[in-house]
């Protein structure tokens, strides 16, 4: 933001009273415009030992595969914009029956949120915002063609609970390391990572 929203006056960045760090405050009003981290959501939807990918029409990574998920909306909750997701780029019916991730992506200020979930209805199909909607299973999983880094962390962690029969719930940090693309997993590494069974702790 460059001007404020209430009055149109310039933004200066400062340190309000009482806070840490610099935010953009209006010249003329003093509103102060918090910018906070966007929850991302979206599903892994399983069916037969197989898991749903989304080839995605749109930038950024248009022509890579990806879960189906999105932006959370205001006036929705977390499952139901996951669910809303699923729809919309597969359009795929779906009854989420756990947490699968959550995984913090600080350097771009979003907060992944991926829920694992069955078919309520049978039937898949290409959304607007997507090229081609499948089923893999999991060796056919296109790691080599993945949208972005945070799916294939999640579609990692999803393999390592099934190779241990346990489905976890995970949190975690992806961070970058400052260098080369954003878009290689391989400059991520996986940081303050817990993982608890779903039946209880681990």
């Amino acid at each position: 933001m460059k001007f404020c929203s209430s009055c149109g006056s310039a933004l200066r960045l400062e340190v309000p009273e009482g806070d840490d760090r610099e935010r953009s405050t209006c010249s003329r009003c003093e509103i102060v415009h918090y910018v906070n981290p966007r929850n991302v959501v979206g599903c892994l939807v399983e069916d037969e030992g197989r898991v749903l990918l989304c080839r995605r029409a749109i930038e950024p990574s248009r022509g890579l595969w990806t879960l189906p998920a999105g932006f959370l909306e205001l006036d929705e909750s977390m499952v139901a914009g996951a669910a809303r997701e699923t729809i919309e780029e597969a359009l795929a019916e779906v009854e989420i029956t756990a947490p699968l991730a959550v995984l913090d992506l600080v350097h771009i200020g979003q907060v992944y949120t991926l829920y694992r979930a069955g078919f309520s209805k049978p039937g898949i199909g290409i959304g607007p915002e997507s090229l081609e909607v499948g089923m893999f299973a999991p060796d056919e999983l296109p790691f080599g063609e993945l949208a972005f880094p945070v799916i294939h962390f999640a579609l990692k962690l999803y393999l390592e609970d099934l190779a241990a029969g346990e489905p976890r719930v995970h949190q975690g940090t992806l961070r970058w390391s400052g260098e080369s693309s954003r878009f290689d997993p391989a400059n991520y590494a996986l940081e303050r990572h817990f993982s608890h069974a779903l039946g209880g702790r681990r």
